[in-house]
């Protein structure tokens, strides 16, 4: 094995004598030496070590502990999977507290044993190859990069809808997604259950807009046994199906107004009659509803009543469009390719870098519906390794999305900046050095980016 192909061991040591001990008691590792805090990060930087054994007594501090106190912060807040080691002399006890407080992985009372020591430096290089390889795993099923349990989205647009359902879900409360088709309302609305008390009855859902005007009413309250031809048993509606759990209401705005006044009436009483029925029934349900349609607008025209509108939407969450998820679209797609590539039996090795390109600069007008459809049928179709931007269909040229650009020139600069990193690191896939090369820029000088924009890699 090369130099180059052993594991980098950075230790930061202003002692010389001990700086040489060190350089060469380690067999099996690369090291490489810091004298100082500025040393130690740009080395930091420049070889991503796994390990760091680190002395706190550091210049221009080298009797105390301050100056190493800040090293390994800034060494956490640049790389947090770093395992450090701190070695001190000074307060043993009170440094080796704050140490393991601040996140070092372990501390090491001078003067230094170099058996002991290197058995230490074994277990992290150990633990953080353990580390890494659970990351990849997660990465490579979704599961890191997943909000609310299931819905795969790293973006801070998603993940602020989620914040707002996790914050909304245990108060028992009607819920209005608001969306265009195709964003994804109904896991949204799932979620929404599953966060809430409720989770143990029953989601039930219903589109109101794929179901006859004249069965509407049917599915949603039920029926008595000879209420109607055809009506040959007593039948629960999807209301009282719901009892004890959640009802989502896809489409509330295609209810036809005669309908409105009696689901109305169940949400200001609790109570529904079947049709044909003369039993008033208590049903305990949770709603949650979500449409396109702009209910404001239908409110004023007189199609949609407004008090039904104040009923449903006491709490309302908007759901962005995929084309305003930053990254998602790319993070979907490979999502979706590894998904129908198992379930359909092909070999296939993700996505192209034409079809990253693409994926990253098309508007997505149908949302998260007309990516996973577009995948699919790419899946079928690929003849080779990955799939192509051919296979999607989709060729370069971004297109606009018609979001309104911001006027002060530091707030534009600092929004792009975000989503071109977010791109970057979402293209490849969050590895820094083809990141900072696909930006353009050096690596130190992303990594200072990431920490001014409270960004993580």
């Amino acid at each position: 094995m090369s130099k180059s192909d052993l594991p980098t061991l950075l230790v930061v040591e202003d002692d010389e004598g001990l700086q040489r001990q060190l350089k060469w008691a380690y067999e099996g590792y690369e090291v490489v030496i810091a004298g100082n805090r500025k040393e130690a990060i740009d080395l930091l930087r420049l070889h991503e070590p796994a390990v760091v054994t680190l002395d706190l007594g550091l210049p221009p501090d080298p009797d105390g502990t301050t100056e190493g106190f800040a090293t390994l912060q800034e060494i956490l807040a640049l790389k947090p999977d770093t395992k450090v080691i701190v070695a001190s002399g000074h307060g043993a006890r009170e440094s080796a507290l704050k140490a393991i407080a601040l996140g070092a992985y372990d501390f090491y009372r001078k003067p230094v044993d170099i058996d002991d020591l290197g058995l230490i430096v074994g277990r992290a290089f150990h633990l953080h190859e353990i580390e890494a390889e659970n990351r990849r795993l997660e990465e490579e099923t979704g599961e890191s990069q997943t909000v609310l349990g299931s819905i795969v989205s790293a973006s801070p647009e998603m993940l602020k809808v989620a914040h707002t359902i996790e914050r909304v879900a245990s108060a028992d409360v009607s819920v209005m997604l608001l969306g265009a088709s195709g964003t994804g309302k109904e896991l949204l609305a799932k979620a929404v259950h599953e966060q809430s008390p409720r989770k143990d009855g029953q989601f039930i859902a219903i589109n109101c807009a794929a179901i006859p005007e004249n069965l509407l009413e049917a599915e949603l309250f039920g029926y008595e046994r000879g209420a109607f031809t055809g009506a040959v048993k007593t039948t629960e509606g999807k209301i009282e199906l719901a009892q004890g759990g959640t009802l989502f209401l896809d489409e509330v705005g295609d209810i036809p107004l005669p309908l409105q006044v009696k689901l109305l009436r169940f949400l200001q009483e609790r109570v529904i009659e079947r049709i044909g029925g003369r039993k008033p029934i208590d049903v305990d349900t949770r709603i949650v509803c979500a449409t396109h349609r702009d209910l404001d607008a239908m409110c004023a025209e007189g199609t949609f009543r407004e008090d039904l509108y104040y009923r449903l939407a006491e709490i309302v969450v908007p759901i962005p469009p995929l084309a305003q998820r930053t990254g998602d679209a790319v993070l979907l797609a490979r999502y979706f390719v590894a998904k129908y590539a198992k379930d359909l039996g092909r070999k296939l090795n993700g996505l192209g870098p034409d079809a990253v390109e693409a994926i990253d600069e098309y508007g997505w007008p149908g949302n998260v519906r007309e990516l996973e459809n577009r995948v699919k049928r790419a899946v079928i179709m690929s003849d080779g390794k990955h799939v192509s931007a051919a296979d999607l269909d989709l060729q370069s040229g971004a297109d606009d999305d018609g979001s309104a650009s911001p006027i002060n020139l530091r707030a534009a600069r600092e929004i792009a900046d975000r989503k071109a990193i977010r791109q970057a690191l979402t293209r490849t896939e969050n590895n820094i050095s083809s990141a900072a090369k696909l930006l353009g820029i050096s690596r130190p000088t992303l990594y200072d980016l990431l920490k001014q924009y409270k960004l993580s890699a």
